[in-house]
């Protein structure tokens, strides 16, 4: 990482260990509270029948419903769709090293869970390649294998034994979300270290207008492009060196092409505790998370700038001006983690050809999966459609409703994964 002008290396270095053990340790605290196996087995009571699934009570459009796919999973994240129904579920298993797995839910079966690797270091997404083989985002690179043969293809990609260098892992935000281009490029999004810049209370220098790690080629909150080679190149699979597509995007777990127009388009997780460094400002209100169109090159302004360029308390003198807006305004920390677009028009009426977005938030405007209808580069156009509400409605054992991802089948259903009650949903039109 380059350091810039009026900035310690040592310090930062440091200061930044040491905020990462903290956090880290109330991370181990939030999972062990949350963990799936802590909770009842059942986490929905279920009342009648979904397309074949036990069905939930939850709120949907009229004609849709929600049913149970699976439950009991650890802590499940990024979701694949194969050939034939078949979903690859990463299970990260919580915030301590190498306890999670990737499992692939069996339709033929019922959905049975098949374990296909145990010991992995959280891993998060999940991307099906040109070649057909299952990607995987975990903590510091990025791995891949052939679902036919998953043991005997097993290989890494990005870190590892690779031969490319390994993603930094570390911070607030390690968790390794990807996608394939137009081009059959990987991009992926490398969080930041920090909330915004600072850590274990210290402030940036004063009227500073840098911040180390959101400065060089090694930066953070930015995402990367790798240039994969394919069949016909005599490097068939292999990834070459990244450089950085687009900056100041704090965390980039949402990430999602819209193929007609060739746009990439990310959800932001935008910072917290914002009143705690200028009192008149409302946590409760600002700053709100995005949506944005990744052009390559820009710099979104985090942690500099917030909502529509915005500056930060702790930049107050920072001049936003050059900066890119985003596209929307998203609720003020909805998180929206998961983000699907319906590009092959498989969604049912009025839904075909909407973008998806997973509001994992566990305030009032979070737990909600909702629907964007797109203009034709891929932007959103009107106020959003709730496709699944409702969470805090449910009597009994209380689910908490934190959906993370969302992937659509060729039927035009649609999966979510759900953390915090270690389940996996499917939203369908019968």
């Amino acid at each position: 990482m380059r350091f810039r002008r009026g900035v310690k290396p040592g310090r930062f270095a440091r200061v930044r260990g040491s905020a990462f053990a903290a956090v880290l340790a109330a991370l181990v605290a939030t999972c062990a509270a949350f963990a799936p196996a802590a909770r009842a087995a059942a986490p929905y009571a279920t009342t009648g029948d979904c397309g074949g699934l036990p069905k939930l009570n939850l709120k949907t459009p009229a004609g849709w419903c929600v049913g149970l796919v699976a439950q009991g999973l650890r802590f499940p994240r990024g979701l694949g769709l194969l050939p034939g129904g078949d979903i690859v579920v990463a299970e990260l298993g919580g915030w301590m090293e190498n306890r999670g797995r990737i499992s692939i839910l069996r339709k033929a079966k019922g959905y049975e869970r098949e374990t296909v690797f145990e010991g992995l270091n959280q891993p998060h997404g999940v991307a099906i390649g040109p070649d057909k083989r299952v990607y995987i985002g975990v903590l510091g690179g990025v791995l891949r294998f052939d679902p036919a043969n998953p043991q005997g293809t097993r290989e890494d990609v990005i870190g590892g034994k690779s031969g490319v260098a390994a993603i930094p892992g570390m911070g607030l935000h390690p968790l390794v979300s990807l996608v394939f281009d137009t081009k059959g490029d990987l991009l992926l999004n490398l969080g930041s270290v920090t909330d915004n810049c600072v850590v274990s209370g210290t402030e940036p220098e004063p009227n500073a207008t840098t911040c180390a790690e959101a400065g060089g080629q090694e930066s953070h909150g930015v995402i990367r492009r790798y240039p994969m080679h394919w069949p016909g190149d005599g490097k068939a699979g292999k990834a070459g060196a990244f450089t950085v597509e687009a900056s100041g995007l704090r965390n980039s777990l949402g990430l999602a092409v819209h193929r007609a127009s060739n746009t990439l388009w990310q959800a932001e997780n935008s910072r917290d505790a914002i009143s705690k460094r200028d009192p008149k400002l409302k946590d409760e209100a600002v700053p709100h998370d995005e949506l944005n169109r990744v052009v390559a090159g820009k710099h979104y302004g985090w942690p500099y700038c917030y909502d529509n360029n915005v500056a930060a308390p702790e930049f107050a003198k920072f001049d936003c001006k050059g900066k890119t807006a985003p596209v929307l305004l998203l609720p003020p920390h909805a998180a929206p983690l998961g983000l699907a677009i319906d590009n092959d028009a498989k969604l049912p009426a009025p839904f075909t050809g909407h973008m998806l977005i997973t509001y994992h938030g566990y305030r009032k405007t979070g737990h909600r999966l909702v629907a964007f209808k797109l203009d034709a580069q891929g932007a959103p156009v009107g106020s959003p459609v709730d496709l699944i509400s409702g969470w805090e409605g449910i009597s009994g054992v209380r689910p908490l409703g934190a959906p993370v991802d969302a992937r659509i089948d060729a039927s035009g259903a649609v999966f979510v994964s759900e953390d915090r009650n270690g389940t996996v949903l499917r939203l369908v039109k019968p």
